[in-house]
């Protein structure tokens, strides 16, 4: 690789953000929380949303205030990728890995804080 694209994939993987999957796991009752972000590095505030008790997510953050911060684990689950110069719809591609990992680790009930996607409605026939 010459230098130019040495320096240009280095600035890329230095200030561009890194959109992905993560998990946030209880270790007292091994539930978790998956969700995705365009920006990992925000990963801070969803810790400092929880520490201030004012988390989206009701059960987790229920389960913050009595278990505390030393029961829970961050962990990057997968970094979208991207191809060098290709366009993509950030958005969807994101919203598409997490719907990989939510079927793979069905955090849903007992398993997890993820609510359950609606069934799909049939549309009801003339009878």
């Amino acid at each position: 690789m010459d230098r130019r694209k040495e320096l240009k994939l280095e600035y890329k993987e230095t200030f561009e953000p890194q959109a992905g999957v993560y998990q946030i796991k209880n270790t007292q009752n091994n539930k978790i929380f998956i969700g995705s972000t365009p920006n990992l590095k925000t990963l801070t505030g969803q810790r400092m949303q929880l520490m201030a008790g004012v988390y989206r997510n009701k059960g987790l953050q229920d389960d913050w205030n009595q278990f505390g911060e030393p029961a829970f684990t961050f962990e990057v689950l997968e970094v979208l990728r991207k191809k060098e110069d290709e366009i993509m719809d950030t958005k969807a591609a994101l919203k598409k890995l997490e719907k990989k990992w939510l079927e793979n680790l069905q955090p849903f009930g007992e398993r997890g804080y993820n609510k359950a996607a609606p069934a799909s409605v049939t549309p009801l026939t003339n009878v």
